[in-house]
């Protein structure tokens, strides 16, 4: 089945996950003078964007340099995926990533691996070695995600009080749940694509 263009904005969003962010950047932003924080998460979404951009543009030249093929990607895509989903339904204390250093956040852990994680980075490369023809399409779906991505992360303080911690909450696993579907079909179809190879071979 063909992706669509408005089905990668959909994936990508889930897997930036901007919504389940809110609660790491308002965390991990709150040490930071107040004036700083607009320019800590617009560089943190600018280098998101660049690390996701760079796989899309060399993703398959990384492929063909470790001999990988779609299918291994599609299922290593897929579990990446279905664990992140179980992190973020079953949430544990320190986050879906673990414990975050402290001080001024550069790089990790906002920008990777919260927004451009092991997720986004393997659908990205997915997208582009399935159908390659329409890498304008993907940086566009990429572009439009992050740019979400960046508008939420701005409101993230304003949302985190308007919305409650309960109600974030109850919206990342419900976004976990919807991922967890698109980790089973990605895992579905790189099991029908290996049958396939061993029955042509």
């Amino acid at each position: 089945m063909e992706t669509s263009f408005a089905s990668a904005v959909v994936i990508l969003l889930l897997v930036t996950d901007p919504i389940g962010n809110i609660p790491l950047f308002v965390a991990l932003l709150r040490p930071v003078a107040r004036k700083r924080r607009v320019g800590v998460i617009v560089r943190e979404c600018a280098i998101a964007l660049a690390v996701l951009v760079a796989f899309a543009l060399f993703g398959r030249w990384l492929l063909d340099l470790f001999g990988l093929s779609d299918r291994s990607l599609t299922l290593a895509g897929g579990v990446i995926l279905f664990l992140i989903a179980l992190r973020m339904i079953f949430r544990n204390p320190e986050g879906i990533f673990g414990e975050s250093p402290s001080g001024e956040p550069l790089i990790v852990p906002l920008a990777i691996p919260s927004i451009a994680g092991p997720a986004a980075i393997a659908t990205v490369v997915l997208l582009v070695s399935r159908a390659p023809q329409r890498l304008a399409e993907w940086l566009a779906a990429i572009v439009i995600a992050m740019a979400v991505s960046l508008v939420t992360l701005l409101l993230a303080e304003r949302l985190s009080r308007w919305l409650g911690e309960r109600a974030l909450v109850a919206f990342e696993r419900l976004m976990g749940l919807l991922l967890t579907a698109i980790a089973v079909e990605m895992l579905l179809r790189g099991i029908e694509g290996f049958v396939q190879h061993l029955r042509a071979s």
